[in-house]
């Protein structure tokens, strides 16, 4: 199930992404950039957990 870990990370990658791109629009400082891009990551990562919960049990079962 090696394609599941691609939706985490994927999802944590552009999590971080936005996170950081968003708070750097707002002028945020680098502890605001660190910060948004950490939760959002967390955020988008667990929304990739739960895709590839949902494709695994669609595609077993």
């Amino acid at each position: 199930m090696i394609v599941a870990t691609y939706y985490v990370a994927g999802g944590a990658r552009f999590g971080a992404l936005l996170g950081a791109g968003l708070a750097k629009r707002r002028g945020g400082r680098a502890a605001d950039l660190l910060h948004y891009a950490a939760v959002l990551a967390i955020i988008f990562a667990l929304a990739g957990l739960f895709l590839s919960v949902v494709l695994g049990r669609g595609v077993a079962g």
